[in-house]
């Protein structure tokens, strides 16, 4: 086990993560179309995105979301022993924008729906490393 203790920040910063998911997760699974829209996904009813046809996936996206929020609360607790987690977390926050980005060169995707991997993927990806970097660390020295 290390030494001192995590600092503070860590543990915070998964507990807000944890609330942040479950809060966009639930909101994604209780109102997809709402969501849909402001993702930037369907703005108007000329676009060629019809959210009806897409909902059920989008959803199902909620649901991951919702998840990874209890996970990081989980981690939470103690953010070095959960590595794992953080490490699983940080991958989606990685591999989110690389998608997003994907499909909108594609034109799959409208370049709209990255402003939404702003706070769901980027403002997490220094602090979750950040985190790895402690628990490596820590297992290092033991």
């Amino acid at each position: 086990m290390p030494t001192t203790p995590p600092p503070r920040w860590m543990s915070l910063t998964l507990y807000l993560a944890g609330l942040y998911n479950l809060v966009w997760g639930s909101a994604v699974v209780f109102f997809p179309a709402w969501t849909f829209r402001v993702g930037g996904m369907s703005t108007s009813a000329h676009d060629a995105a019809d959210p009806q046809l897409y909902l059920h996936l989008w959803q199902c996206i909620g649901m991951i979301v919702g998840v990874y929020g209890i996970g990081y609360t989980i981690a939470g607790t103690a953010p070095t022993r959960h590595w794992p987690i953080v490490l699983v977390g940080l991958l989606g926050k990685v591999f989110g924008p690389i998608g997003a980005i994907e499909g909108a060169l594609a034109e799959r995707l409208p370049w709209s729906i990255l402003w939404t991997n702003l706070t769901n993927d980027l403002v997490w990806i220094v602090p979750f490393s950040l985190i790895l970097v402690r628990a490596y660390r820590d297992r290092a020295t033991n």
